[in-house]
């Protein structure tokens, strides 16, 4: 299974940059467009009607509100069609079976089911399973209605290109969220340098490299510590479990964005960073500038400004940041885990504003980075176990519930994945970063010679891996 789409994931890059290279500008977008839907429908060959719906909504509901421009009232129903239709997708598909469940134990019997309720009785739409990327897309798509509302941007009259926007395959189904105003210019006229070719092949590599090679490596050894037995999983078993994991969502997510941004630049367009060495932070709230940056920009420019931001006083900032940081943790996923996980970084993100944030300032920043990773790791916990329990038992055998400090199996562990968490901690820094840039200036010819071997070998060991591997998840499948 890993080979044969690893094959159709080649022919498919290959085949599609190769048309798209050929093909006149006036007809590149078209290609963006087709092989979206292709890729997309690849995957998901029911759901891929439901990304259409979200688009063809969100492209009339602009349009409409550019010719309407001196109409209030149609302009702020457009907005609203386009936000209420577009969450309405998101929560049949994403939500309603949290909310079908959460009922029904409630009322301790069957008082919603999901598929009779949703669909007027027609079974053969499996809600179970989640569209890919839907919470992307759907955000992605809707910021542009928001954008045009508010006179930020200017109206896609072209049905291709808006299609062509959202559809883009490169960051579909795993990010960076990429809002219109982003890329706006560049999707009406863009160039293509060999060199734009160049780098995005680089950063395409590079992601691909933090993908198979540290991801997928370290994740075997989460997935081993989560099946041990709760109730006997020595304290540093429990440990190396969750810093793996911990390298594991990073590389993994990062990994991707760094392929849609080098994917990005092979077609002439240049997307927003999505990381930023987020474990170097040394609070909660540095952490959150720089992970997923364009989630955070999302929920700061159409939720949180909008609500006030910290305008409106103290009180009403801390009622902004939580309701912020509820939706945040909803929107992750549908259980209670995600909800509480960003409730939890609400709460932390509120202690900071308050108090705990001048505290900090004033105490060693090694005493911050340990804070700021230690309620990191404890919320990768929750983000990553099945269910509460399962997450509460966890964060106990860190603190002991397990028994003992270390075993047999701790050891053996720690002997087979040891280089690669080594090679992961050091990879999460800007160390590598830092020692490039001295090269670069004191031997730049052999920086600049080396760079394509190297990548060319990390491009085979990547391929390598894949063709025997049959462990290569996809953490962010279900967002």
């Amino acid at each position: 299974m890993v080979f044969s789409s690893l094959v159709f994931i080649f022919l498919f890059l290959t085949g599609t940059l190769l048309i798209y290279y050929i093909v006149p500008k006036q007809l590149k977008n078209t290609v963006i467009l087709l092989s979206g839907l292709v890729f997309y429908t690849w995957g998901e060959p029911v759901y891929v009607i439901v990304m259409i719906i979200s688009t063809m909504i969100d492209y009339f509901a602009g349009l409409i509100i550019w010719k309407k421009g001196d109409n209030k009232v149609i302009r702020r129903i457009c907005l609203i069609v386009s936000i209420v239709m577009n969450l309405t997708l998101l929560f049949t598909f994403k939500y309603s079976r949290f909310f079908a469940d959460n009922v029904n134990a409630i009322a301790g019997k069957t008082l919603i089911d999901i598929e009779k309720t949703f669909f007027l009785g027609i079974d053969f739409l499996p809600v179970s399973i989640l569209p890919i990327g839907i919470s992307f897309f759907t955000f992605q798509s809707m910021s542009y209605t928001i954008d045009m509302y508010r006179g930020e941007i200017e109206v896609q009259k072209n049905p291709i290109s808006f299609a062509a926007f959202v559809t883009l395959f490169s960051q579909l189904v795993a990010g960076p969220i990429v809002r219109y105003s982003d890329i706006s210019k560049e999707l009406n006229d863009r160039t293509i340098t060999i060199d734009k070719i160049y780098d995005g092949v680089v950063r395409f590599i590079t992601g691909m490299g933090k993908k198979v090679l540290i991801a997928n490596s370290i994740g075997e050894l989460w997935d081993t510590v989560l099946a041990y037995d709760r109730a006997s999983t020595p304290v540093l078993t429990a440990w190396l479990g969750v810093i793996a994991y911990t390298l594991q969502i990073y590389f993994d997510f990062s990994g991707y964005s760094d392929m849609a941004i080098g994917l990005g630049k092979m077609m002439g367009f240049t997307f927003p960073e999505n990381f930023n060495y987020p474990y170097l932070s040394k609070s909660i709230s540095e952490f959150w500038r720089r992970w997923h940056i364009t989630l955070g920009a999302w929920f700061r420019s159409y939720v949180y400004i909008p609500l006030g931001g910290n305008r409106k006083g103290m009180g009403r900032t801390v009622l902004n940041l939580a309701i912020v940081w509820l939706l945040t943790g909803i929107w992750h996923g549908s259980d209670w885990t995600f909800i509480l996980w960003g409730v939890t970084y609400g709460v932390l993100i509120i202690m900071e504003r308050l108090f705990l944030g001048k505290i900090l300032e004033k105490l060693p920043g090694l005493v911050c980075w340990i804070y700021t990773m230690f309620f990191v790791m404890l919320g990768w916990v929750l983000f990553a176990c099945p269910d509460i329990g399962t997450a509460f038992a966890y964060m106990g055998n860190l603190f002991g519930s397990g028994g003992s400090f270390m075993d047999d199996r701790t050891l053996y562990l720690f002997l087979n994945y040891g280089v690669v968490l080594v090679v992961g901690i050091f990879a999460s820094t800007d160390a590598w970063k830092i020692l490039t840039e001295r090269a670069e200036k004191r031997l730049p010819a052999v920086v600049h010679w080396s760079t394509p071997f190297c990548k060319t070998a990390v491009f085979l060991l990547c391929v390598a891996y894949l063709v025997n591997a049959t462990y290569n998840p996809f953490l962010y499948f279900i967002f």
